[in-house]
């Protein structure tokens, strides 16, 4: 049986943590058999390795605790299918859109406790908007990726996109599964129509944008988008600058009407065993010197206000009030709501 963690003071919720090994690859801790376990999700890729190597074993070390990790998206399916009394995780990191469906099913916590979460103090308002369930500890702009070989000339609105310039080279998602492409379809709605709900001026600048290739996943957007198969796309901003430095002619438009968030963010599920340690976990996550290793790793921008990040990164993330004023957050809930309505219309839209 795994003994329940004990009381988690102030102090040791805000201690800076000098056993987190930055910039070192941390000593793995050598969990108990009593140790208590932390059921988490995650990404995989870079975010994985880092969290693996460093920020994983840097928090169990501390908490005398094990993280155990599923990065095998998605994530909802398997905490719906789990028992609410005894869920399959304790914290769950997704994106808004599952986070929001997550939380309409009673599946997460709407809110995080500031009580228990100090460094929630300290995030921008938008980690902690009405558009977000839990606590959003990053985000990334999505905006406009462009090859910069191509002649096409500066870019610096979303309805550049429709220029018939970029007919057979223009990029999107496939909507129903990518949530990029869902927040661009609302986007939509603002550019041409009355707001993020008008789905009928959605509906019909989605036909103006024909031809276009669209894919599933960011990954392979970003393939298309170093190949040269796509020449201007809807992408985040994260998935243009990780290859930084390889001389890539690739590079990231945030366009004048603003860019979507993309959020990264953390929930804990009622029924968990391991309140207190989730609660740490989350204030963790939110530490100034553990935002500014992961941000510096994948290219997210904290939501700690008080990250001070190296200068090439400051420079092109959101990092200070002025940039992060630029997001957009979109209404989840309201298009969760939609969203089979949504689907169907969409997929007709371009099997035609």
């Amino acid at each position: 049986m795994m003994k329940a963690l004990g009381p988690l003071s102030r102090r040791r919720f805000l201690t800076a943590g000098a056993s987190l090994g930055i910039g070192t690859i941390a000593a793995p801790y050598v969990a108990r058999a009593d140790d208590p376990t932390l059921r988490i999700t995650g990404w995989g890729g870079k975010w994985g390795e880092i969290m693996k190597a460093e920020i994983g074993p840097a928090f169990e070390s501390e908490f005398k605790c094990k993280l155990q990790i599923d990065s095998a998206f998605p994530y909802l399916p398997k905490l719906q299918a789990s028992s609410r009394s005894a869920p399959i995780y304790d914290v769950m990191h997704t994106n808004s859109n599952e986070q929001w469906a997550a939380a309409e099913m009673g599946l997460v916590e709407p809110k995080i406790d500031p009580k228990q979460v100090p460094n929630l103090a300290d995030v921008y308002p938008y980690a902690v908007s009405d558009k977000i369930v839990g606590v959003s500890i990053f985000t990334s702009a999505i905006g406009l990726g462009m090859r910069t070989d191509k002649g096409y000339g500066s870019v610096n609105s979303w309805k550049e996109l429709w220029d018939a310039k970029y007919n057979g080279v223009r990029g999107g998602y496939v909507i129903p599964v990518n949530s990029l492409g869902q927040a661009f379809l609302m986007m939509c709605g603002t550019l041409f129509g009355k707001g993020q709900t008008d789905l009928d001026a959605a509906y019909a600048a989605l036909e103006k944008l024909k031809p276009i290739k669209i894919v599933d996943f960011t990954g392979a957007m970003e393939k298309m988008l170093l190949s040269g198969e796509v020449g201007l796309c809807v992408i985040h901003d994260s998935g243009i600058y990780r290859y930084d430095g390889q001389n890539q002619p690739t590079d990231f438009v945030s366009p004048s009407e603003g860019v979507l968030s993309l959020e990264q963010v953390l929930t804990i599920t009622p029924g968990s065993k391991m309140k207190e340690l989730a609660n740490a976990y989350v204030n963790y996550m939110l530490r100034p010197e553990v935002q500014k290793r992961l941000a510096e790793t994948v290219w997210y921008s904290p939501a700690n206000k008080k990250v001070k990040l190296d200068a090439k990164y400051d420079a092109k993330l959101l990092t200070t009030p002025e940039k992060v004023s630029k997001l957009i957050q979109v209404d989840w809930k309201w298009y969760n709501e939609r969203k089979d309505e949504i689907d169907q219309r969409v997929n007709r839209i371009f099997r035609a």
